[in-house]
């Protein structure tokens, strides 16, 4: 009972990175320290329609319910492992007409005649753990099952930043054929403008034909946009597991793009351990991994087992169950390999070798956590920016046309004038609505990055 207690292999230990104390990235332009709302962070967009889709794929997407049923499987497997603690009880019957060979047996009463047989009892077996094979193997389980818990959690990180994404996606192609349509009614305006003062004799027919290349090249630019929009509504259609079309109705509406809030908090770089469920997963990998090295050295050493019989056994089934019919037997079994041509070692050295690889990833899904989150700062800081520019491109660019228009009505200016400004304004506006969505979008990533949509 005392060699019962112990487990050949390393007892596992916890690895801890080395983490830096703070981003490196400057928190600035909206970015603060502080508790951030990961758990539900789709909330800080102020979005109605976006919390009943997130709240809808959380019930309805299909790779998230795998997930589940990977968990299920993971919890059986582990039930698997356990069952090694606990004894084997087993029930045995037979019955049999037996005849034994005269020409071998030529004894009266057992050679050459005829007989039954019934057995009818029980057997049992039980390994005794000397040292610790079912104990690695249950270690190995529990943590196999804790790293598929953590998977699941990591799709659910990912199904939520695709919804926001696909949702944003989909708002953002909405504005840009928004400004789009606008664009196409100035530019007939313009079109009919210079038809006008062609028919009076004031313009020469290039002025029309300039006019109507514009118009055309612009309302050329919708139908891809039309693509882009009915791609992002599809792919919220699946997201939620329903068809593809589903969502139609219900969000051809346009609205504008969700706005981040005016200040994001986000946390330290120490806490990815604890939140970000694919480092979770990592760590739970490496443990199970390496209580899989116990394991194979078990081999090397010999295994005990209680055997254990009682049945009855009798030529005549009247007598089947009488105290002169039953039979037993108990003792120990002890099975040891001593030669296996090298065999059990070159396992322990693959479980070796495999837990280093689990540890080299698992500082590698380390890193590049940090990177994905390092990225995402820098990219909402300065999409921020950009976007204000735009908006102050924008503002001057419909000033201009509003200008170059009354310019041209007066005959102050040529029409090449009208069509520049036409096409500029068309570009920033476009660019504006571009730059909206990703400022959201890149805010969507942050919290990916950070593995916010689950709490631990």
């Amino acid at each position: 009972m005392l060699a019962a207690g112990c487990a050949v292999g390393p007892n596992y230990a916890q690895p801890e990175p080395e983490m830096p104390d703070r981003w490196h990235q400057d928190l600035a332009r909206g970015l603060a320290e502080g508790q951030a709302p990961l758990q539900t962070w789709w909330t800080t967009l102020d979005d109605p329609l976006l919390d009943s889709l997130v709240e809808r794929a959380v019930a309805g997407n299909l790779d998230l319910k795998q997930a589940v049923a990977r968990v299920d499987e993971a919890r059986a497997r582990r039930g698997i492992a356990r069952g090694e603690w606990f004894p084997t009880l087993g029930s045995l019957s037979s019955y049999s007409r037996e005849k034994i060979s005269e020409e071998a047996f030529p004894i009266p009463g057992i050679g050459g005649n005829a007989q039954n047989r019934y057995t009818a009892g029980l057997d049992a077996s039980w390994e005794i753990d000397l040292f610790g094979r079912i104990r690695r193997s249950t270690e190995s389980a529990d943590a196999s099952l804790e790293a598929i818990v953590e998977d699941y959690r990591d799709t659910l990180v990912l199904l939520l930043s695709e919804v926001g994404q696909a949702y944003v996606d989909m708002r953002t192609f909405q504005q840009r054929i928004d400004y789009a349509r606008s664009n196409v009614r100035t530019q007939r305006g313009s079109l009919r403008l210079t038809s006008d003062r062609n028919a009076a004799g004031l313009v020469s027919d290039l002025d029309v034909r300039q006019a109507e290349l514009n118009l055309a090249t612009t309302e050329a630019f919708i139908p891809s946009l039309q693509i882009g929009l009915t791609v992002a509504i599809n792919r919220l259609g699946v997201l939620l597991g329903q068809h593809p079309t589903a969502l139609r109705a219900e969000l051809e509406t346009p609205t504008p793009i969700p706005s981040p809030p005016s200040e994001i908090l986000v946390g330290l770089p120490t806490e990815l351990l604890r939140q970000r469920p694919d480092l979770r997963s990592a760590e739970r990998q490496l443990a199970a991994q390496t209580a899989q090295i116990g394991v194979a050295k078990a081999d090397l050493y010999p295994r005990l087992a209680l055997l254990g019989t009682f049945a009855f056994d009798a030529l005549d089934a009247a007598k089947l169950f009488t105290g002169d019919a039953g039979a037993f037997s108990f003792g120990p079994a002890v099975r040891w390999n001593l030669f296996d041509g090298g065999r059990i070692r070159s396992n322990v050295k693959a479980q070796e070798s495999l837990t280093e690889q689990a540890l080299l990833g698992y500082e590698q899904t380390v890193l590049l956590a940090l990177e994905e989150v390092e990225d995402a700062f820098v990219a909402y800081v300065q999409e921020n920016e950009r976007r204000d520019m735009l908006q102050r491109s924008v503002t001057a660019a419909d000033a201009a046309v509003k200008l170059v228009n009354t310019l041209y009505r007066t005959g102050l200016t040529d029409f090449q004038n009208v069509l520049d400004t036409e096409r500029s304004l068309f570009q920033q506006q476009d660019q504006l609505a571009q730059s909206e969505g990703e400022v959201t979008q890149n805010l969507i990533q942050i919290y990916r990055a950070l593995g916010g949509g689950w709490s631990p």
